[in-house]
């Protein structure tokens, strides 16, 4: 959720390469940082891709080493991480902080409702079975759309601030971001978290816009317009993993 800061210019992309871990095969991205003093190696939540990022004077043949050294570290991170669950007919996806089945109504038109069925919560998808997955996708981007323009409507009065733009994208390195042009963007993933969580995280973007940095003075903006934000900081940080192992097939 940090705000992006610094000139992105002096990042430069180097050749991705590929990893075998847990009998997957994963893909690295490798940035050049010339202000990096070391290579540093993380898992992109989700468990599909790693970010390596590198200083400017490293050789391609020492990137190759280090991550050969480094291989047994991401196997055995890789097959922590929860297993991956498909946006498909009969699976169970979180929404607003709850477990919902996507069931199939058979109709041919329609709008997905929320609901119960046999005292399960679940989310009615019309439309042909094959569609169900893209269906389901649009309506909770549809849906995270509209919470996080209210929320952001509302933090942003309170501080007399606007921002430029709000986008909701499918970021899988942060949940929010403020960037120097203030433009606001949001994980369409934040929907499957409870109402406080997205509150807290449009919160959070929204303090950026006044304070572009994480200080003391920061912190208070947040805790004004989020008194329980360490409660939901926490939550975030337990559940981000579980949120990204939701998958678009």
């Amino acid at each position: 959720m940090p705000a992006r800061r610094g000139n992105s210019q002096t990042q430069k992309r180097r050749k991705d390469r590929e990893i075998e871990a847990d009998g997957r095969l994963l893909l690295v991205r490798v940035t050049e940082i010339p202000v990096a003093r070391r290579m540093t190696l993380r898992i992109v939540p989700g468990g599909r891709e790693l970010q390596l990022t590198i200083p400017h004077h490293v050789a391609n043949s020492e990137v190759d080493a280090f991550l050969a050294r480094n291989r047994n570290w991401v196997a055995a991170r890789i097959s922590r991480l929860p297993p991956a669950t498909a946006i498909a007919k009969d699976a169970v996806i979180p929404f607003r902080g709850h477990p919902h089945r996507i069931v199939c109504t058979g109709s041919v038109r329609g709008l997905i409702e929320t609901g119960r069925l046999r005292g399960e919560r679940v989310l009615s998808v019309p439309g042909d079975p094959e569609h169900v997955g893209r269906r389901t996708v649009d309506f909770l981007r549809r849906t995270a759309r509209r919470e996080i323009d209210e929320a952001v409507d509302r933090h942003a009065g309170k501080l007399g601030v606007r921002p430029k733009s709000i986008r909701i994208t499918d970021s899988r390195s942060r949940w929010g971001s403020c960037s120097e042009t203030r433009t606001l963007s949001f994980s369409w993933r934040i929907i499957m978290a409870p109402p406080v969580a997205l509150d807290y995280l449009t919160a959070h973007e929204v303090a950026h816009l006044k304070e572009m940095n994480h200080s003391a003075a920061f912190w208070r903006l947040v805790a004004r317009l989020c008194p329980d934000m360490e409660a939901q900081k926490a939550w975030l940080r337990a559940n981000t993993e579980r949120l990204h192992s939701i998958v678009i097939e």
